[in-house]
Formats: C-alpha cells, structure tokens, sequence
C-alpha cells in the first residue's frame, strides 16, 4: 500500500462510493462530502487503481491543565465493503499521523469504534465521557427573562467560533478548522440551534445545538456551548422552556460539572421511565483515544502540582511497524531520561542508577492525561515499574479525568 492525498478530480466518486457503503453520508451531502475531503488532510489508498480507504486528519490542540498542546485529530478513517481486512485502514492511519506528527503535531488525538484496533499504533483509551438523559421539565433552574435567538446552519461560522471560545478544562479538544462544524451542522436536515449574542460585537456567545430524533416530542440530542457558568444555566432554562412539549433531551455532561445536582427526583424518574422511550437514564463510555507523537514537546508543556520524580523510560512505539521506511517519523519508541513534575522533560538516553518504567506510547499517554493512575495501568494495560516507582507516579501525576467536550 502506498499512501497518497486525496485528488478531488480523481477520487470524489470513490470516496462517495465509500461513505455511501458504510452508511455515513446521507442523502443530498454528497458535496458537503467533497467539501470537506478538500479542506481536510486527506490521505488515500488504492486498490485495482481506485480509492478503497481514506483517512481524514485536521488540526487540533488539546488543554493539558492550563497548556495548549498542538495535536492532530483523526477525523475520519472509512473503508469500503471489498477492502476489509486488508490492513488499509491501520497501515493509513499510521501514515496520516506520521505526516501530521513530521508536521509538528505533538499529539494525535480520535474517535474508536471499538477498543483495540487503534492500538495497534499506539493510540490508549481516555477517560470515561458521562452522558445524561432526561426531561426537560425537571431540571431545577430559572427560566431565562428573555428569548433566545435563532441558530441556522448558515451561522456554522459564528457557531465554530464559540466552540473556540468556549470554557474548557483539562484535556479539553478544539478542532481548529471551521469545516468540522460546518459538515456536524449539517449533518441532520432538522438540526436547529438557540443562543445568545452577548459578544462585544454582537457576536454569539452561547448556544444549545439539537439534532431531534423527533421534531414534536424529542428525544433531542443536543450539544451545549458556554464560556461561563452563567451562561450554562441559562441554557439549561432555555431547555427546561421546551419541557412542556418535548420528553427527552440527551448531551454529555459538561466537565466540572454534576446534573445530577440540577433535577428533581433524579431517581424516581429512572425507575418510573426504565425501559421506555423517553429513560431517564447516565450512561458512560471511554470512546475517545489519544497517543504522544513528541514526548519532549509534550512533557515541556507540562507543569505538574504534584512532587518531582524522575526514571528512565523504556517505551514502546507499535507505529513503527505499520509505517514505510520512507515515513518522515516513525514513532518516539525508545530509552528516555524522564521528569515529571512542576517541570518537566525528558531527553534520549539511559541511565541504570534510576528506575526503569517499561510502557507503551498508549499507556504512557494515559498516564500523562491522568486517565489513570500509574498503579491502575500496571493491572489493566502496558506499564511495568518497581511498586515504588508506581507509587512515586501516583503522587506526581494528580490530574482530574481528561474530558475533550468535543465529539471526534
């Protein structure tokens, strides 16, 4: 398999073809479809001359406590019906990361549609994403004094930049390109937006997004944008205000965040909707991914709360062996001298006089988001240290649950 860019002339058939296959372009997007393989760093890979794989990456950065790190989101990786199980997939996805990573992207960041695949070039499992279920009408905020205004899909430029904008917290991900939000808009004709333009020019400030499962009495599936608590709880009024209609609203909860807080009779309302169309109901999944393409990039914009420790890293990189010799990065496998701490670093190199934690890039990862304590991924996942080197870990790297609060 060799990787190539997407070519607009040459491939838009195919790659329809593809969407098309695995049921993720609806009908009348096909040129938002081209739209958004164009503006995207899109790779390809053929089979008997045509696109059968394509893999879409866009610029990211993600909130690691109160620093930016410069990432790279895979977006999308789509193969068609006759190319299954060939390892295009894994083989393109690893090549689109090396380019980013080449790129400068100290980070890569996606999506799993199941635990395990994506591993296979190091990426490691996040944190665990709640998402809450319920009426409206039971949430115990103030309705709003005044009405909100519309959001069209024809505001998905306005709608991008509150995204940017809007509060996160640690492992918070902006994807950077307006595209994406323009193609997650548009993505259910009957999406609708309701927000404020509390901007100093007028601009929109807060929004609830909603993709309705059913336009009269709900579920709505809705994505909440604020920059500040105020603005949170008047979003939630703006819901409560459909409650007399609508029967069910969906979102992942906001990070620092408990709804829970927010309802009357959370409990009775499980048990009285178990089971029915309209349950009430907190469901949670890890399905978001991440590994470290730049290890020294990384740890220097890191600044931990927690007291200093330092060991020599043996780390393990699986993207080598997925990768081309001709790949302009293949990985950050291999010894390192490693601080953590309120700074630190690391450097190629090893030293036996300290203590030695053999990982995977993926868990290491984890254990730099603070998914995890390093004695949990000693039981669960790729990570081997000396108990007291484990334990040391532990107090170094205290971190709140990584949430991205964007969906990838």
């Amino acid at each position: 398999m060799t990787p190539r860019p997407y070519d607009a002339e040459r491939d838009r058939a195919a790659a329809r073809r593809v969407w098309h296959e695995i049921g993720w372009l609806p009908k009348g997007m096909e040129e938002d479809l081209d739209r958004f393989l164009a503006r995207s760093r899109t790779l390809v890979a053929e089979m008997d001359g045509e696109a059968e794989c394509v893999v879409v990456t866009t610029p990211a950065a993600m909130l690691h406590l109160k620093r930016d790190i410069e990432a790279t989101c895979v977006a999308c990786v789509t193969t068609s019906h006759v190319a299954r199980k060939r390892g295009l997939a894994q083989r393109l996805t690893a090549a689109s990361v090396a380019r980013d990573a080449a790129a400068g992207a100290r980070l890569a960041v996606l999506g799993m549609f199941e635990q395990g695949f994506y591993n296979r070039v190091g990426f490691g499992t996040g944190a665990y994403v709640r998402a809450i279920s319920f009426d409206p009408a039971h949430l115990r905020v103030p309705t709003p004094s005044r009405a909100p205004q519309r959001v069209s899909k024809d505001d998905w430029e306005e709608v991008h930049a509150a995204r940017l904008r809007r509060l996160r917290r640690h492992g918070g991900v902006n994807l950077l390109d307006a595209e994406n939000t323009r193609m997650e808009m548009r993505y259910d004709e009957n999406a609708f937006g309701l927000g404020f333009r509390d901007g100093p020019d007028g601009s929109l400030s807060h929004l609830v997004w909603v993709w309705p499962k059913s336009m009269d009495e709900g579920p709505y599936r809705a994505e909440l944008t604020f920059a500040t608590r105020e603005q949170l709880l008047e979003l939630l009024g703006v819901l409560r205000s459909l409650g007399e209609q609508v029967r069910l609203v969906s979102f992942r909860e906001p990070p620092g965040i408990q709804m829970q807080d927010l309802l009357a009779q959370p409990f009775k309302h499980r048990q009285v909707t178990e089971d029915g169309k309209f349950e009430a109901r907190m469901r949670c999944a890890a399905y978001w991914q991440a590994r470290i393409c730049d290890l020294p990039g990384c740890l220097q914009a890191t600044h931990l709360p927690g007291p200093s420790v330092r060991f020599h890293l043996r780390l393990e990189d699986p993207i080598a062996e997925q990768l081309d010799e001709q790949a302009p990065w293949r990985g950050c496998g291999g010894d390192w001298l490693v601080t953590l701490g309120p700074e630190c670093g690391a450097s190629r190199g090893e030293d036996p006089s300290l203590p030695c934690l053999e990982a995977t890039v993926g868990s290491f990862t984890r254990l730099w988001l603070g998914v995890q304590p390093a004695t949990g991924l000693a039981a669960t996942d790729h990570l081997r240290a000396p108990e007291s080197l484990l334990e040391a870990l532990d107090e170094a790297v205290r971190l709140p649950p990584p949430q991205p609060d964007w969906d990838f």
